[in-house]
């Protein structure tokens, strides 16, 4: 079972510590072990929100952003452990799986409502709020190079963030994700995600709600439309990459992306924290397996977005909501990549380079890597 342990950075952000051993949980139940000595100033306010009247969308304005940290070396990385050399954001000298607020956030700290009814020229403060998920105390690597131990960890924290962020004030959507290598924009070479829990939700979770409650409507709340794809899709087997007892992974008829892969559960469930333990178990090895192969057919890393789509929190929504994962490349050759050009930027409308069958059948065929990036297999125990 995870043990949870939370405490406070010197400028009164949050962190949590993460550990499936108990001597890992009882160093930093230590306060002396524990404590951030950096004497950091105090956190300044909150970015705004713009609201574009134009497409009905809110944008974050985060300037503060721009003096975030980009691509340090090992030993100033802000993730790594903290030695005397190296007083980083994890105040301990090795750890499992933390948590902590970002310390360049585009949402929050502070937490409340946008305006109900905004319109031209309507501004508020981007509440919300924003976390890092570091996966491991390693420096390299990425959650696919993790340990099945070591990744349920990382599950468990996704659900537990999930359910305490979704209770917060102004909270609309809870969302987990990572990005992966330096063609994504990646600016931390050390493996971990990030948490967003936004103060609305955003367009493309919107889209899906929506979508997904007026089926779930016209069916009489019999069916649910990610329910009959995900059928659909083992009833043909074109499509299919993994299929489990709890878990399948296919690439989408209608796929956006070069790579574009969903991984479902069998089971409707609203977000992370629904998911049982022996959910979570299968998850944990499925997923594995899943950007194993991903990495297979190249001799380098593939870039990537791991973004799991959670229900919005809204009561009509849920119901009609179904949790599963996109992942998604830009990689269309082992030398080329898709970029978004005038009709996916500037329209919204993509236009795939490669068909969802081939892609399908490749990763079939694949044989998973374990980590073809060359960085050492990390031990479940610190």
């Amino acid at each position: 079972m995870t043990s949870i342990t939370p405490t406070r950075l010197s400028d009164g952000r949050e962190l949590i510590y993460f550990d499936a051993h108990e001597d890992s949980a009882a160093r930093h139940r230590d306060p002396a072990a524990s404590r951030d000595t950096r004497g950091l100033p105090p956190r300044g306010p909150a970015g705004t929100a713009r609201f574009d009247a134009l497409s009905g969308e809110w944008v974050a304005v985060a300037a503060h952003r721009q003096s975030r940290t980009h691509l340090p070396p090992a030993d100033q990385c802000p993730l790594c452990p903290t030695t005397p050399a190296n007083l980083s954001e994890i105040p301990a000298t090795d750890y499992e799986v933390v948590v902590f607020e970002n310390r360049f956030s585009s949402f929050g700290p502070d937490l409340g409502a946008l305006p109900e009814t905004p319109g031209w020229g309507t501004t508020a403060t981007a509440s919300g709020r924003c976390e890092v998920v570091a996966f491991d105390s390693a420096h390299e690597g990425s959650f696919g190079s993790l340990s099945p131990e070591r990744a349920r960890t990382v599950i468990d924290a996704w659900a537990h963030r999930t359910e305490a962020l979704s209770a917060m004030p102004g909270i609309k959507q809870v969302f987990c994700f990572e990005n992966r290598g330096a063609d994504i924009g990646v600016t931390l070479l050390h493996p971990h995600g990030q948490i967003y829990a936004y103060p609305f939700i955003p367009p493309r979770a919107a889209t899906l709600a929506a979508r997904a409650a007026a089926f779930f409507d016209a069916s009489g709340g019999r069916q649910t439309l990610m329910g009959h794809a995900l059928a659909a899709e083992r009833s043909s087997g074109d499509r299919m990459v993994i299929e489990g007892k709890h878990f399948s992974a296919f690439v989408p008829f209608a796929a956006r992306w070069p790579v574009e892969v969903h991984l479902v559960p069998h089971r409707q469930v609203a977000d992370l924290a629904g998911l049982s333990d022996e959910e979570r178990n299968e998850l944990t090895t499925v997923y594995l397996e899943l950007l194993g192969r991903l990495d297979a057919p190249y001799p380098t890393p593939t870039p990537y977005i791991a973004a799991w789509q959670q229900a919005p929190i809204d009561d009509e929504l849920r119901p009609a909501s179904y949790l599963h994962l996109q992942l998604t490349s830009p990689r269309r050759a082992a030398d080329k990549l898709k970029f978004l050009a005038g009709s996916e930027a500037a329209m919204g409308a993509f236009i795939n380079d490669t068909t969802p069958e081939s892609v399908a059948d490749a990763l079939r065929r694949a044989t998973p890597t374990e980590n073809v990036s060359g960085v050492p297999a990390r031990k479940d125990h610190p």
